[in-house]
């Protein structure tokens, strides 16, 4: 690596803790992904500097210090850069693992002076590499790099490759097996042949990691790689999807007859790598339900069935209840049609009709039915969503029946409907629970069971969303005579 062109990435907030390192007597090497990034080019988001200080001194020689990782030796040190904006950088001791318990932490951590035993403990071997920011000073001729077990050498064969022994590597730590997969997909590696045997000798260790670290790495694959299939294929071929995730094998091989090029699996991920992120997750999912509802060459019901997996996965993966209402609903809703009026929109269109004109003109659905719609979804940026994943879906499907402008046209309706007041949730109710209250209504299912009553009579008619209204209804129809 030149040293020149190494100084004007490396920010100078990183080489200034490299600096007061040094002034302390202490090493400073740039160690980790950061490293890797700089070494193929890539932007790097973090950086980790490696050294001999213990995690006293560090935060003793930076006053402003993060020390919550300090039992393991890591410290994150507050900088300033030009800008005069607040960066993290990571500072930790050099350090070796004692034997890992269960193949998920290590037994001990003991601290160490020296870098390379630091590096022979880590996970791939462009991971073990280390530059002494040191020797980007001036009066140094050349830039130090350290790399011991060639990973250089495997950047440039893009491969994923273990440091020392494949199988020890994967026992110490089995989240190791995902990692590999992940950066294989996110780099554009290939994984070497002893880390793809490793990987499926650890199977049952796998099977013990917690649902969080798993879905971390499930997520770093769907949301960072350029095609997400690849990351997908190797969690198939490994064996690692069959453990976490075993509902999407079960699209492996199910064709579809009617206006499908690919099986259900194959079409899965095709739509993931065409998804925006916000619908990546809902893309992969959204036909889970066919290999359970086919039917001669039909999927009767597919998205309710889809739904409810879609909600076991998810449950599995400790994913939060907001987002898997969020990617359900999409799951659920993917297989909506609207019967709009294609002629008379088209003629809309030519005749530069406005908005309102158009929406009468396609006037297919009414009010409600739009007002039911929206709410069904999860609101109106869930609408928005759910547009991108059905175009995800059909530009997935070469032989697809798509029509856009049944988008176009869905569309306009809810812009007309949204013109005027359109109450979807109980929040939106001119009336809440504390009123219930004053009414004799005391705090139980019941009150939270009349609140939803009263939304579905406001969608059907927002004009009876008025406090006096409201509480007419609910004397009229909750409250003892």
């Amino acid at each position: 690596m030149d040293k020149n062109q190494l100084k004007t990435i490396i920010p100078d907030y990183v080489l200034d803790v490299a600096r007061i390192l040094k002034k302390e007597h202490f090493e400073a090497y740039l160690v980790g992904g950061s490293l890797r990034d700089i070494a193929m080019g890539r932007q790097v988001k973090d950086y980790d500097i490696g050294t001999d200080a213990l995690a006293k001194d560090i935060v003793n020689i930076f006053p402003k210090a993060i020390a919550t990782g300090a039992k393991f030796g890591s410290i994150i040190v507050l900088m300033k850069d030009e800008q005069g904006e607040t960066q993290h950088i990571d500072v930790t001791t050099y350090r070796i693992d004692e034997q890992y318990i269960h193949g998920r932490w290590p037994s001990k951590v003991i601290f160490t002076r020296s870098i390379n035993e630091d590096l022979s403990r880590r996970d791939f071997t462009w991971n073990a590499m280390a530059l002494e920011l040191h020797s980007l000073q001036e009066g140094v001729t050349n830039a130090i790099l350290l790399d011991p077990f060639g990973g250089q050498k495997d950047i440039k064969l893009k491969v994923v490759r273990s440091v020392g022994n494949a199988a020890e590597r994967m026992k110490e730590d089995a989240l190791r097996a995902l990692r590999a997969c992940r950066f294989a997909s996110v780099l554009g590696f290939e994984l070497d042949n002893e880390v793809f045997t490793a990987i499926k000798n650890v199977l049952p260790m796998i099977d013990n990691l917690s649902a969080e670290r798993v879905r971390e790495e499930f997520l770093k694959i769907l949301y960072n790689s350029s095609k997400p299939s690849v990351g997908l294929k190797l969690l198939k071929e490994t064996g690692i999807l069959k453990i976490w995730i075993p509902e999407l094998l079960e699209g492996v091989g199910v064709d579809q007859p009617l206006f499908h090029a690919y099986d259900v699996f194959e079409h899965s991920l095709r739509t993931v790598d065409i998804a925006d992120d916000s619908v990546k997750l809902a893309a992969l999912f959204h036909d889970i339900g066919k290999p359970r509802t086919k039917k001669g060459k039909h999927f009767y019901r597919h998205d309710v069935v889809g739904y409810e997996m879609t909600r076991n996965i998810m449950n599995r993966l400790r994913f939060s209840k907001k987002e898997i209402d969020r990617v359900s609903r999409l799951v659920r809703w993917h297989m909506f049609y609207f019967p709009y009026d294609e002629e008379a929109f088209m003629k809309g269109k030519e005749l530069g009709d406005t908005e309102l004109e158009k929406g009468k003109k396609i006037l297919q659905w009414g009010d409600a039915a739009i007002r039911r719609f929206v709410k069904n979804v999860g609101g109106e940026d869930a609408v928005d969503d759910l547009f991108m994943l059905r175009i995800a879906d059909a530009t997935a499907n070469p032989k697809g029946l798509f029509d856009p402008h049944e988008l176009e046209a869905l569309e306009q309706r809810i812009s007309e409907v949204r013109q005027k007041d359109m109450a979807l949730k109980v929040s939106d109710l001119d009336i809440n629970g504390h009123d219930l209250q004053e009414l004799g209504i005391p705090s139980s299912p019941k009150l939270g069971n009349i609140l939803h009553d009263l939304i579905e009579i406001v969608i059907e008619d927002p004009t009876k969303n008025d406090k006096k209204t409201l509480i007419s209804i609910v004397k009229e129809r909750y409250l003892e005579k």
